[in-house]
């Protein structure tokens, strides 16, 4: 039997506690991060399936992996975060300021994906490692689809002042 199902339903998962995170406060968003965080090493468990001797080397370079994904993940929203904040009166320097950074966010987060894929490669088959990459941009595209749906679309113009 195919693992997709728990991978759908897991990302499923996701999807509703990233969807409660946009409208939740700060403290309980941090809350909700740790949790997708959590289920996220839940998914790429199930649905790789590794021996003992490779969960016993994988693991601990996973974690290493995701502390270091998850900190540039952080970065991204506390952008999001500034930007919401201040997208109706959006000067261009800002936006433009915005977007530099978070254009570094994303390069940075894929330098932590190549910088990772040798080391992966060194513990877990070629397949399994191509897997562990899929699984992690299908989450990762679950999320961002959810999240785009939260961020308001810069105005053409900044609103008038009252």
């Amino acid at each position: 039997m195919s693992n997709t199902r728990p991978l759908l339903a897991a990302i499923a998962a996701l999807v509703l506690a990233s969807g409660a995170a946009a409208a939740a406060s700060q403290n309980e968003q941090t809350i909700l991060l740790e949790t997708i965080r959590a289920n996220r090493k839940a998914l790429v468990a199930v649905n790789l399936q590794l021996s003992e001797e490779e969960a016993g080397k994988f693991w601990p370079l996973y974690d290493k992996y995701q502390k270091e994904i998850s900190a540039v993940g952080d970065r991204v929203v506390a952008l999001i975060d500034d930007y919401t904040k201040s997208f109706h009166d959006l000067s261009n320097d800002k936006a433009a300021k915005l977007m530099e950074d978070y254009l570094a966010a994303e390069a940075e987060r894929i330098q932590v994906r190549r910088t990772y894929l040798p080391e992966f490669l060194k513990i877990l088959p070629g397949r399994t490692v191509a897997r562990l990459y899929q699984i992690e941009n299908k989450m990762d595209a679950v999320l961002r689809y959810d999240l785009a749906a939260a961020i308001p679309v810069v105005e053409e113009k900044p609103a008038p002042a009252k």
